[in-house]
């Protein structure tokens, strides 16, 4: 499956000042295929050296940190020489060896010739015990596949063609948006981890089969995520981890009116209610690449950082999917577009997902007294407000507020409506399924 994030590292393939290349992201989101697909396409030979399956690799990296000994000795395993000029060389789950992560220091000064690709879990490299090569890698984050690469993925180029053209003069024909917003409802069932939308794709034919199967995927994917907590943080940590984890779909619901508000602490964990009680188990899901945080700022102005505080802020799951399955919401309801207050959850949680994948680096919320908007985005140094609504009603109240006190240059609401916006006015009306591209 096809993935946005390949055209940089053809670009890092072609840097004249090339560093190893360090692909981070949370489990299952798909680093390891990528890695192999681009050895099997752009290298005449590739070597993946996978140091969770083979623990005994930690051994070469014991003795000393040479380049050229380490080369030597790896090919020894591999059975064919490495050659350093030509040759891809992928160390995966680099996280199971610190040695390793410490060693791309020494590969970047003594052997920048190897084309070096490392794949590693988020929490497990900013965990290591080992020094991080500060200044001496280049960094990717690969995230849950976008609402685009689904398309992709389902072979529906006309659709992409038309969302990429689509402007305020051009809508989507309706047709089109029709189309588009029922697969919007379909990845809000898949979610973005390549693993459940490529077992997906085979069985759309059969509906019933195909909800079935993604739902159990998810459920043991979930079982594999709480495993990997007890691994990293320990038996009571990990309970922690869990709590908070499985308590943000929860804060989802309570909310009546559709609209996600700030985290609250109390009554997640059993005796623990404030911010400080709470801050390590957030901070290891956040770093885990499982959580998506939104700050709350109380003003709308550069730099939006100096309006927030450390404890207001929203939390949302990293894949919309899992956040169904979390919900226990059924999947025929997911499809029908019927799901009641949650559909809300599920259009803010999406957003927040195709932002990040679109490179906006950290994401913001803005409340004043009784007024909200889910995000503001800085685009060109200007402060772009979203408000996101699920369906086709698109009063906008506190967006109205906000304009009257900001004046923005532009504001947004995204939607179940079809592209559409005046000549002369600063909102502009633009499809849900359409946020990615707005800042791509």
């Amino acid at each position: 499956m096809k993935r946005i994030i390949y055209t940089q590292l053809i670009k890092w393939q072609k840097s004249p000042v090339r560093k190893p290349l360090l692909l981070q992201g949370a489990r299952q989101v798909g680093k390891s295929y990528l890695l192999e697909q681009f050895g099997k396409s752009e290298f005449p030979s590739f070597f993946r050296f996978n140091f969770e399956q083979m623990p005994q690799l930690a051994k070469i990296f014991q003795t000393d940190l040479v380049p050229e000994r380490i080369i030597r000795e790896l090919s020894l395993i591999a059975g064919k020489t490495i050659i350093p000029e030509k040759h891809l060389l992928i160390f995966d789950e680099i996280q199971e060896c610190p040695r390793a992560l410490t060693s791309l220091k020494y590969f970047n000064e003594e052997m920048p010739e190897m084309a070096l690709c490392c794949a590693g879990s988020l929490l497990g490299v900013k965990l290591s015990s080992e020094s991080f090569p500060v200044g001496k890698l280049n960094l990717l984050h690969l995230y849950p596949m976008t609402f685009e690469e689904f398309l992709q993925a389902l072979g529906k180029d006309q659709l992409i063609e038309i969302m990429q053209s689509a402007n305020i003069a051009n809508p989507p024909p309706e047709i089109a948006h029709d189309m588009l917003w029922e697969l919007l409802m379909e990845y809000f069932i898949t979610g973005g981890l390549p693993q459940i939308v490529k077992e997906y794709i085979p069985l759309r034919n059969t509906p019933v089969e195909a909800r079935y199967n993604t739902r159990k995927l998810q459920q043991d994917l979930l079982a594999s995520y709480y495993k990997d907590f007890a691994k990293h943080a320990g038996a009571i940590n990990s309970m922690h981890i869990v709590a908070v984890l499985e308590n943000i779909p929860m804060q989802l619901v309570r909310n009546q009116d559709g609209s996600v508000k700030r985290y609250i602490f109390k009554d997640v964990i059993s005796g623990k209610k404030s911010f400080a009680d709470l801050q390590g188990p957030i901070d290891w899901l956040e770093q885990a690449g499982l959580v998506i945080k939104v700050k709350v700022c109380n003003r709308s102005e550069l730099p939006l950082e100096s309006f927030c505080k450390p404890n207001l802020f929203k939390l949302f799951v990293f894949d919309v999917g899992l956040l169904g399955c979390m919900l226990n919401l059924p999947v025929e309801a997911i499809a029908n577009d019927d799901y009641g207050i949650t559909k809300g959850y599920f259009a803010e949680n999406f957003v927040a997902q195709e932002l990040l994948s679109a490179g906006v680096q950290k994401l913001y919320s803005w409340t004043e007294r009784n007024s909200q908007i889910e995000f503001l985005t800085n685009k060109d140094s200007k402060i772009i407000p979203l408000e996101v609504k699920a369906g086709i009603r698109t009063q906008a109240k506190s967006l109205q507020q906000y304009i009257q006190k900001y004046s923005p240059d532009e504001a947004i609401i995204l939607s179940k409506k079809n592209l559409m916006g005046k000549k002369d006015s600063v909102v502009k009306y633009v499809p849900l399924y359409m946020v990615g591209s707005l800042f791509s």
